[in-house]
């Protein structure tokens, strides 16, 4: 898996045996820029040169020891962060190689997990610099570098071209990514758009694990060896195994049984696992991208979702808008559902009358981009010739008349119960009809025939009650 946020680190030791030692760990650690230097006062030479995401550093070294060049990284690289390691076990000066602004300092010989964790710990925080420098350059200019990534997705909308910019800056990270956002929003359309940012050797591999027990989502990720269980007469493998090099999309992780989440959370933390029946773990290098339409948060407070899991999975999220918070896209996707329709149907695409979009922009869509693309199907499938008709699409919306911008009426705010308590008079049925069609106006935007759906009449009756003259009943 490629990643846009390499970590180069450079060794600064007098001794060359050590060097060499330290470098062939680190490699073998899965760091592949490594760097070597024998000679402290090179260093600021390097550094000049080219870019560096870590030093681990010697104190005592001819010529210019490493306490001074401490102080001179911290002076002109205060980015790069440094960690001391010495053979001299002395308090005092770990305190001052503290102070001079060291990120860890450690005494020969070194426990290579506990240098390693910290290494980790030191490349996490110079890849969230190297995003955040990334972003705010997207953000500033509005630019998107790879447009073509995102073809799939139709949009014009602003905030989820501020999602494809935030996706383009993370899409070499081997963090995970949450995708949140109500269903039909496109989510899946998302995870698929970072696999293509990311440039990952491997494949996209999909799995939706709503509804997996324990027993098949470990079978269905994991794998088994033959003779796991019962029926296991062959080696299977798992999806994590075929996601090699590339990504995992987890569907519906909220829906993820406790004991599965345990083991997720160790495929997180170790990237390791246990197929079924394996005594020993094997590793995996796939990036993994969950989604979910629920409320996570809410859920570890009612204690169903692990709070420490949460967190593994959100180092990187984003949550995708509705389409009621985007119907500037409505036009667009109309468009592009009705193309894909009529060639689905060998048919012509119909006229589509320009007072769709509006009034399929004052319904709420719980169904999001979904919905839409079942509403336009279905109009298609009925349409025969000529200009489009609305009427499927007030079929569909009906029952479920809620517009997106509708607000209480200004004269229902004065009601009160009529037993003499309250200050408030009842409205006359013309008055409260005459609001109606006053309010059902202003939200279809003055178009009549949106309104008049918006009412249950026709056109007709409404442009009738629009011209009655006063007094007329």
């Amino acid at each position: 898996m490629t990643d846009q946020h390499p970590f180069p680190i450079l060794l600064v030791d007098d001794e060359e045996e050590i060097l060499f030692t330290a470098s062939i760990t680190l490699r073998a650690a899965g760091f592949t820029q490594v760097m070597t230097e024998s000679n402290s006062r090179r260093v600021m030479d390097i550094l000049s040169r080219q870019e560096v995401g870590l030093i681990l550093l010697d104190l005592y070294m001819p010529h210019l020891p490493g306490y001074e060049l401490l102080r001179e990284l911290s002076a002109n690289y205060p980015q790069i962060p440094v960690i001391v390691v010495t053979a001299a076990n002395e308090v005092g000066m770990a305190v001052e190689c503290m102070k001079a602004g060291a990120f860890d300092y450690f005494v020969k010989p070194v426990e290579p997990q506990r240098l390693l964790a910290t290494i980790k710990r030191a490349q996490e925080m110079y890849v969230l610099r190297s995003e955040v420098r990334s972003l705010k350059s997207h953000l500033l200019t509005d630019r998107l570098d790879n447009e073509e990534a995102f073809a799939p997705i139709m949009t014009c909308n602003r905030k989820m071209r501020a999602i494809f910019q935030y996706l383009e800056v993370v899409a070499g990270s081997s963090q995970p990514l949450l995708i949140t956002g109500e269903t039909g929003v496109g989510k899946e359309l998302v995870a698929r758009s970072l696999h293509t940012l990311s440039k990952c050797k491997g494949p996209f591999v999909a799995v939706n694990i709503a509804g997996l027990d324990d027993m098949v989502f470990s079978d269905t990720l994991f794998g088994h060896r033959r003779g796991a269980f019962t029926g296991a007469d062959q080696h299977r493998e798992g999806l994590i195994t075929k996601a090699a090099n590339g990504i995992l999309f987890l569907d519906e992780i909220g829906d993820l049984q406790p004991s599965s989440q345990v083991k997720l959370l160790r495929l997180l933390q170790e990237q390791e696992y246990y197929p079924l029946g394996a005594d020993t773990p094997t590793r995996t290098n796939a990036r993994i991208v969950v989604a979910t339409n629920r409320d996570l948060k809410a859920m570890m407070a009612e204690g169903s979702f692990r709070k420490d899991l949460y967190y593994r999975l959100s180092a990187h999220q984003v949550l995708i808008p509705p389409l009621r918070e985007r119907t500037d896209d409505i036009p667009l996707l109309v468009e592009h559902f009705f193309a894909e329709a009529a060639a689905s149907l060998s048919r012509q695409k119909p006229t589509v009358p320009p007072e769709l979009a509006c009034y399929l922009a004052t319904h709420a869509f719980p169904g999001n981009i979904r919905e839409l693309r079942a509403m336009v199907f279905d109009a298609m499938a009925r349409h025969d010739k000529g200009v489009l008709s609305l009427s499927s699409f007030r079929e569909a919306i009906g029952a479920s008349r809620v517009p997106v911008k509708a607000t209480p009426l200004s004269f229902l705010e004065g009601l009160r119960d009529t037993s003499g308590h309250g200050g408030g008079t009842m409205p006359t049925l013309k008055e409260a009809e005459d609001a109606l069609i006053a309010h059902s106006l202003r939200i279809a935007n003055g178009n009549q025939g949106i309104a008049a759906a918006h009412l249950g009449i026709t056109r007709q009756a409404l442009n009738k009650r629009l011209n009655r003259k006063p007094g007329d009943e």
